[in-house]
């Protein structure tokens, strides 16, 4: 079982910043990656980011993030995290952390590879 905790949402202007973070316990694996999503109202479930968890620096963005948004993980705190720059109120939905198996060696982009899920926590970017 993988347990995940995100912290870090918020209300934060267009053009500004934010950073999420996870927390995540349990057992974990090497051919493991975490990632972030985001859902906003009315709309399908979107692959934010993802990296791989341990053995390696696989990483992947999704094309409305790329530019903008960073995915970095602390092993040692057992915390990932999402920087979030420029942002956009088309950024406004709530925001997953998820955990699950790579496909391959590669950061799966696709929600059905994800096993564990956190909560969420709200973004809303204001104009």
């Amino acid at each position: 079982q993988v347990q995940l905790v995100e912290s870090g949402g918020g209300l934060v202007q267009a053009g500004g910043s934010a950073r999420l973070s996870c927390a995540v316990s349990g057992r974990t694996f090497s051919s493991y990656a975490t990632g972030w999503f985001r859902q906003a109202p009315g709309k399908e479930r979107e692959f934010v980011a993802g990296i791989r968890w341990r053995g390696g620096d696989s990483i992947a963005y999704g094309d409305s993030v790329k530019g903008r948004f960073t995915i970095s993980k602390d092993n040692a705190k057992n915390t990932m995290y999402l920087q979030m720059n420029s942002l956009k109120p088309e950024d406004t939905a709530v925001y997953f952390c998820a955990a699950g198996s790579l496909f391959g060696s590669t950061v799966a982009t696709i929600e059905s590879r994800y096993r564990y899920w956190g909560q969420g926590t709200q973004v809303t970017v204001s104009t």
